[in-house]
């Protein structure tokens, strides 16, 4: 009788420990990214998305700072960039504030600029932008300038099954899905990894979707791996939020079902 009693109990373990190893797996599979990248042996070189610098639009705001030898020979230019302290003082730039500073770019495609005046800058790259100002500027008013040239209001909506969902500031142009993810904190385990949805603005004001699958490793060479401004990116939750809660679900009632078979097995044998 005590044989077929440990016999019992062993196998209500082994029961056991076959169930919890199974959901387990079946919830890591769900929440793993680049599944298709082996876990030992030779792994291949992934092939390296294009990086197009993106082009400066209408409403853009553009941080502008000039630099030259006598820092007060520009200081009516780089004013426009910052917010002003208490004591009225240039401070440092706020590229990450919620409402940027700057020069707007206007319905035509100019900007103006104390000292420099009036100019277009409608699809311009920052670098392009950047080469021009600093020729027209070493021509005419100052000595040896430099100057850089940056998006303030580089923006990606990060919205759906992440930790933490907003509009975020991108501290500089070469962004990636992947760093807008994790600077929301990454997708909640109820996020379709699967099948994320990217939105693209066009440049006639349409909307483009996207299909991202972030099992896969080849999303890190597609056309829309780097993020361009105004991207909107929705990680949808899976049905009813029911696998993450299933998988949970049938943990407890494995574990619940197990220590029931052994009361059971005990209140027999002690019988």
């Amino acid at each position: 009788m005590r044989k077929i009693f440990l016999y019992n109990s062993y196998l209500v373990l082994f029961l056991f420990v076959i169930s919890f190893s199974f959901f387990s797996c079946d919830t890591t599979k769900k929440v793993k990214y680049f599944q298709d990248i082996p876990d030992s042996g030779r792994l291949n070189t992934i092939l390296k998305s294009e990086y197009i610098e993106p082009t400066i639009k209408v409403d853009d705001i553009l941080n502008i700072f000039i630099q030259t030898i006598d820092p007060q020979a520009t200081i009516s230019i780089n004013a426009a960039n910052v917010p002003l302290s208490t004591s009225g003082s240039v401070s440092t730039p706020a590229l990450n504030t919620v409402t940027p500073t700057g020069y707007l770019v206007n319905k035509e495609g100019f900007i103006e600029l104390p000292v420099l005046g009036k100019l277009n800058v409608l699809g311009y790259t920052t670098s392009q932008l950047r080469d021009s100002i600093t020729k027209i500027a070493a021509a005419k008013y100052f000595k040896d300038p430099t100057v850089i040239v940056r998006f303030a209001n580089f923006r990606v909506n990060v919205t759906g099954e992440v930790l933490k969902p907003g509009q975020y500031v991108m501290p500089n142009e070469k962004v990636s899905i992947i760093d807008a993810l994790a600077m929301a904190g990454d997708l909640t385990i109820y996020g379709k990894r699967e099948n994320v949805l990217l939105i693209r603005e066009n440049a006639d004001g349409t909307k483009t979707p996207y299909r991202v699958n972030l099992t896969r490793s080849d999303i890190m060479s597609a056309p829309y791996y780097y993020l361009k401004q105004n991207d909107v990116i929705y990680v949808e939750p899976r049905k009813a939020k029911s696998d993450a809660n299933d998988a949970s679900q049938a943990r407890y009632v494995t574990i619940a079902a197990s220590l029931l078979s052994i009361l059971i097995i005990l209140a027999t044998r002690l019988k």
